[in-house]
């Protein structure tokens, strides 16, 4: 297991693919990135493991002037995950996590029409699907993920991220077929304490990576 920093998404993606090499060439594999910084890295993956990309839309649900600090998180479909630890921990009261999910609602549609525009959802029932994001720290927006592809039946579900304290990857083992973290650490802070480089991925990086992997999958006749 790695406890140096990675450089950036970018390695960070190389890194976990070579974890995963047993999926290359797999029928039906998908690889998802969740936007925005979870794109560079299941990028990544999905050029190594010749594998179409796409995206699932999540939306972290901040504490008020706390914003890193996750109390939930939302998904298309109008699914809502919370995390009551934090609510409970803070006494957030229902009003303030109504306003700030209709705040978070608006911006998911947004990004909605930013990064599909007109194309359409994934195919995910029989798939394998590989979920990424640059690293989890409450859980709450891949759970809001996991939220929303496991009733559309995919054959199987993995999780893969470059770090994840091992509390929330035990959590999530429960949930998926299977999961990948490349570091473990019992303390997090932050997950962008463990990247060189961890500036924001922007919607015109986000809408170019998944352009060149869908050239890519399109010239090797896989299909998105």
């Amino acid at each position: 297991m790695m406890t140096s920093k990675f450089r950036n998404r970018a390695e960070a993606g190389k890194l976990l693919a070579k974890q995963l090499t047993n999926y290359a060439n797999f029928n039906n594999l998908l690889v998802l990135g969740l936007p925005r910084g979870g794109v560079p890295v299941a990028f990544e993956i999905a050029k190594q493991l010749n594998a179409p990309l796409d995206i699932c839309l999540v939306r972290k649900i901040g504490v008020p002037n706390h914003e890193e600090l996750a109390m939930g998180a939302i998904a298309s479909g109008g699914v809502r995950v919370l995390n009551y630890d934090v609510l409970n921990s803070l006494s957030i009261d229902c009003q303030i996590i109504d306003e700030v999910t209709a705040k978070e609602l608006r911006e998911l549609q947004r990004r909605d029409r930013a990064y599909r525009g007109e194309r359409a959802l994934p195919e995910v029932k029989n798939h394998t699907v590989i979920l990424v994001d640059d690293g989890i720290a409450t859980g709450s927006t891949m759970r809001a993920a996991i939220a929303i592809l496991q009733p559309q039946q995919p054959q199987h579900l993995i999780v893969a991220v470059p770090v994840a304290p091992p509390s929330t990857c035990q959590q999530l083992e429960t949930e998926v077929d299977k999961i990948v973290c490349l570091v473990m650490p019992e303390s997090l802070y932050a997950i962008g304490a463990w990247y060189d480089d961890f500036s924001q991925t922007t919607d015109a990086e986000v809408r170019e990576l998944l352009a060149r992997q869908s050239d890519i999958s399109r010239n090797a006749g896989m299909g998105v």
